[in-house]
């Protein structure tokens, strides 16, 4: 269940114990310690999920909440409010502004974790799933299999990882850049022209003779998941 996590919390050590036990869990974590900071890294990239601290420096996480649900392209992500104020109108006050989810300090991560799943099942089933479908194309996450139509695809790992990111959002179009960071990760120095590589390799085990290829090429700027090919034959 990899998702892209915003996590905006201003206390570093926290920041830092979020961001590393998220990343274990296979997410892909951003993460900023104000209110302005984050509004302009979910305007750049919306996430799939924001942790969101109600207590920040300058703009209150109450605040960017209500920002985010006021705007048509982030009012449906997911949030969860991490905060000290335990009182019954505090957390109905966060649930009423935006949040999904509500969690009082101190917390566990096995609790946090165990909530991010169950929001991403109600809010982005594609990412919280087991089995993605697009098209004729089934990608089974539990058991790391791949069929087009009738027929299995084999694939190495850092193919299997690419059509992954790929399925997730189909016609959204990566920079090659975006896909260097999902798939092989920020820590690891990678040349640009690896990714094309890879997604010749992905399309060599996609398409047979005479198939359509679902992934679309656009030029000087990435790669995407056609959003017709379910469409036509």
């Amino acid at each position: 269940m990899p998702a892209r996590i915003l996590v905006v919390e201003d206390e570093a050590a926290l920041s830092e114990l979020l961001r590393y036990n998220l990343a274990a869990e296979g997410h892909e974590v951003s993460v900023c310690a104000d209110g302005e900071e984050a509004l302009v890294m979910v305007a750049e990239e919306a996430p799939d999920l924001v942790v969101l601290d109600w207590m920040l420096p300058g703009i209150s996480g109450l605040e960017i909440a209500r920002r985010l649900r006021a705007r048509r392209a982030t009012r449906d992500i997911p949030i969860i409010m991490l905060t000290a104020r335990g009182a019954e109108e505090d957390r109905v006050r966060g649930l009423e502004t935006g949040a999904d989810d509500y969690l009082v300090k101190p917390f566990s991560m096995s609790e946090l974790t165990a909530r991010i799943r169950a929001v991403l099942r109600r809010t982005r089933p594609t990412l919280a799933g087991d089995v993605v479908t697009f098209g004729d194309i089934v990608l089974d996450r539990e058991t790391r299999r791949i069929r087009r139509g009738e027929r299995e695809i084999h694939l190495g790992p850092t193919e299997y990882r690419l059509l992954e990111v790929l399925m997730q959002r189909p016609g959204r179009v990566y920079a090659r850049e975006q896909l260097l960071d999902r798939v092989w990760g920020t820590d690891v120095h990678v040349e640009i022209r690896t990714v094309d590589v890879h997604v010749g390799r992905l399309r060599r085990a996609l398409n047979r003779p005479g198939e359509r290829d679902p992934i679309r090429t656009v030029r000087s700027a990435g790669y995407a998941l056609d959003e017709t090919y379910p469409e036509r034959g």
